[in-house]
Formats: structure tokens, C-alpha cells, sequence
């Protein structure tokens, strides 16, 4: 077996493919070609990068918030209700952000929906208080719709604690008589 390895280099069978022509040149002005460093400037990338950070502190102070379409603006009294609810309600959605995965996805959307209806017809409310007589009906509607928020939000957070662990909320008869 040696023998006939052996014989195979010796013979030089292995070396049947000759280079195209001209490769070798190709090849030589390949290597004596300067090289191109592309240099990456990091001074323009912290600047952009500091662009950035500061139109994102801009937009984000510039963004419409609760303070804008306040019942207190109308009623000050109604400032520490309304401070509850939009608080309760940061809460709740946070909590259940902390729960959003691929099989919870469609129901959170469905309930964010629902919240941004219930959004609009805040909206809808506050316009009417500046131009209506009747404040009292209104904020007592603005609330309602407060209320509404909490009950979807808090229905939601019950459905994904439920599908997290359903054995924790099956009822066992036994226990009840």
C-alpha cells in the first residue's frame, strides 16, 4: 500500500488542473495593490449618536400627555381622582407588559384596542366639557370611562394569570361545603 502511494506522488497525478491564464498576474497585482483602510471615525458617530439622544429627549417632552386633556383643568377637585386612575392604570399596564409572549400577543392587543377606543372617546368627552354647561355629567362620564379602562386592564391581567397557571383557579367543590 505504501508502494503505490508512494508512487502516486512521485508521478505527480494529483496536479491535473493548470490556472486560468493570466491568474498569476492577477494574483501579483492583487498583492502590490496598496491597501484601502476605511477608517471609521468615531467622533461622527458619537455625534450622530448624540443628535439622536437629544431629539428623542426633545419629541419625548414634546409628546401630548394626560396633563394636556385634564378633567383638573376644568374641576381642580377632581385632580387627585383623576391622578389616581392614570396612575392605576400605568401600573396595570406595566404589569401586564411583564406578561406579553407569543401566546399572549392577540389578547394584549385586543385589550390595548379596546383601551384606545375608550382613549378616543376621552378625547371625545373633553372636547365636550370645554363647549358644555353640564360639566358635572361630563366628568362623571370621564370617570366612568376611567373606570371602564381599570375593568379591561384588570379582566386582562385576570386571563393571563389564568392562562399562566390555570390549576391555581380551579375550583375545588370539596373545599366549598
Amino acid at each position: 500500500m505504501e508502494d503505490k502511494l508512494q508512487s502516486f506522488f512521485n508521478d505527480n497525478d494529483f496536479d491535473i488542473h493548470e490556472p486560468h491564464s493570466g491568474h498569476l498576474d492577477r494574483f501579483e497585482r492583487k498583492l502590490e495593490a496598496p491597501n484601502e483602510k476605511k477608517s471609521f471615525s468615531w467622533k461622527w458617530m458619537g455625534a450622530a449618536a448624540s443628535i439622536i439622544l437629544i431629539l428623542g429627549f426633545y419629541l419625548g417632552k414634546m409628546q401630548p400627555g394626560e396633563a394636556e386633556f385634564s378633567i383638573a383643568k376644568f374641576d381642580p377637585d377632581m385632580a387627585e381622582t383623576e391622578s389616581f386612575f392614570v396612575t392605576t392604570i400605568r401600573q396595570e399596564i406595566k404589569e401586564i407588559e411583564r406578561h406579553r409572549n407569543i401566546e399572549t400577543e392577540s389578547l394584549i392587543e385586543n385589550a390595548l384596542d379596546e383601551i384606545e377606543e375608550l382613549e378616543e372617546q376621552y378625547q371625545t368627552f373633553i372636547k365636550e366639557l370645554s363647549k358644555n354647561h353640564n360639566k358635572r355629567l361630563i366628568i362623571k362620564s370621564l370617570i366612568g370611562n376611567y373606570q371602564q379602562r381599570l375593568t379591561v386592564l384588570e379582566n386582562l391581567l385576570s386571563k393571563l394569570e389564568y392562562q399562566k397557571n390555570p390549576a391555581k383557579f380551579e375550583i375545588n367543590y370539596d373545599e366549598i361545603i
